[in-house]
C-alpha cells in the first residue's frame, strides 16, 4: 500500500494532466471536421483574386478640402497728389467707413513773375492744390504710413485699410483637380465648432497654395498641407452675415457633379482615374484580359464607366500588382488597416 501511495498515484496524476494538456492543444490548433464530413482540405497552391461585377449606381462627386478662414488683405490707400501732408486724420486701429477722411495733402507750384513792357516785374502767388485722401472701403486702419509735414509723391501709401470680410482658402491635390471636370462657382463650408454649414460664393481655383494664403494662415494648424503644399489653391468668399474669425479650421466641400443610374466600378479596379482607364475583365473560363474603358466622374472610391463595359461584367477588384487602397483614402480595403496613421 505504501508503494501505491508513493509511486502509483503520483504517476497516474501526471498521466491524467498530460492527457488533458494534449486534448487542449488539439482543440486550440486543430479544427474538428464537420459532422459527417470525412473529407480533408488540401491546399491547391492557387491564389484567387477578388472580383467585382460592374453595377449601376449613383456617384456624387463632392470634393472635400481641408481649409482655413483667412481675413481679406488690407488695401493700401495711395496719395493722389505730390506735395506735403497737412493733416493726418486717422490712427492705427480706427474703424472707418467708405469716404472717411484719412489725410489731407497740399502742393504749391511756383509761377514765373510777370514782366511788363517797361520792365516792371510782378511776382505771382504759387498755384496751391489740395487733395483729401479718403477710405475706399469700410474697415479698420491697420497702418498709417505718413506723418504731418511729410513730403509724398503720387502713389505713395498713406494708410492701409482692412475690410471686415473673410475668405476660406485651401489646397487641392492633383487627383482632386482631375475630379473637377466642371468648375462650380460656390461651395459649402463647415467650420469646426462654428455655425451651421453655409454657402461660400466666388469660388476660384488656381495659383499655388502659398501664394493664396495670407499671413494669418501660417499659424492655423488646421491642416498640414497649408502653406507647404505645391497643390493648386482654392478659395471662396464668406458671406457678410456669417460670423467667423481668422485662423479657424474649416472643410470646404466643392460640388463637382452627380451621375445617376450609371455603370460603376471601384477605383481600385482601374488603371487611371480620369478620362481613360484600363481594367482586367474576367471571362467565363476564368481567364482575364485587359480592356480600355472611358471614365466619367468619381467620388474618390467609385468611378463612372461611360464606355467599354456592360452591367454584370466581372473585373478584378484590384489592379494586378497595385496596393489595395482607395486613391483618396487611408484604409486598406482588404484588411481595414489605417495606412495614414
Amino acid at each position: 500500500m505504501r508503494i501505491a501511495k508513493v509511486w502509483v498515484f503520483p504517476i497516474l496524476r501526471i498521466l491524467i494532466f498530460v492527457a488533458i494538456a494534449a486534448a487542449l492543444v488539439k482543440l486550440a490548433f486543430f479544427a474538428a471536421p464537420a459532422a459527417g464530413d470525412d473529407s480533408v482540405a488540401v491546399p491547391t497552391g492557387e491564389l484567387v483574386e477578388p472580383q467585382v461585377a460592374v453595377a449601376v449606381g449613383t456617384i456624387t462627386n463632392d470634393v472635400v478640402v481641408e481649409a482655413t478662414v483667412v481675413s481679406d488683405p488690407a488695401s493700401a490707400v495711395p496719395a493722389t497728389l505730390a506735395g506735403t501732408v497737412t493733416t493726418v486724420d486717422v490712427a492705427t486701429g480706427q474703424v472707418v467707413a467708405v469716404g472717411d477722411r484719412l489725410a489731407t495733402l497740399r502742393s504749391e507750384t511756383p509761377q514765373d513773375p510777370l514782366v511788363a513792357a517797361d520792365g516792371t516785374v510782378t511776382e505771382r502767388k504759387p498755384i496751391v492744390k489740395t487733395a483729401v485722401v479718403t477710405a475706399p472701403v469700410a474697415g479698420t486702419v491697420t497702418s498709417v504710413a505718413v506723418i504731418k509735414d511729410q513730403t509724398v509723391a503720387v502713389g505713395d501709401a498713406v494708410a492701409q485699410v482692412a475690410p471686415p470680410t473673410f475668405h476660406v482658402t485651401g489646397s487641392l491635390a492633383a487627383d482632386q483637380l482631375y475630379r473637377l471636370v466642371s468648375r462650380p462657382t460656390e461651395g459649402s463650408v463647415a467650420i469646426t465648432g462654428g455655425p451651421a454649414p453655409f454657402a461660400c460664393t466666388g469660388l476660384t481655383v488656381g495659383g499655388s497654395t502659398s501664394s493664396s494664403l495670407g499671413d494669418d494662415a501660417t499659424s492655423d494648424g488646421a491642416t498640414s498641407t497649408q502653406g507647404s503644399s505645391s497643390g493648386q489653391g482654392v478659395s471662396c468668399v464668406v458671406p457678410g452675415d456669417v460670423t467667423v474669425f481668422s485662423g479657424l479650421a474649416a472643410k470646404l466641400t466643392i460640388p463637382a457633379g452627380v451621375a445617376t443610374d450609371v455603370l460603376t466600378v471601384p477605383l481600385t479596379a482601374v488603371e487611371g482615374a480620369a478620362g481613360k482607364g484600363v481594367v482586367s475583365v474576367v471571362g467565363a473560363d476564368g481567364t482575364t484580359e485587359k480592356r480600355d474603358i472611358t471614365l466619367g466622374i468619381n467620388d474618390g472610391t467609385t468611378v463612372e464607366v461611360t464606355d467599354g463595359l456592360s452591367e454584370g461584367d466581372l473585373v478584378l477588384e484590384f489592379v494586378p500588382g497595385a496596393a489595395a487602397v482607395p486613391q483618396d483614402g487611408c484604409v486598406d480595403v482588404e484588411t481595414g488597416e489605417d495606412l495614414c496613421s
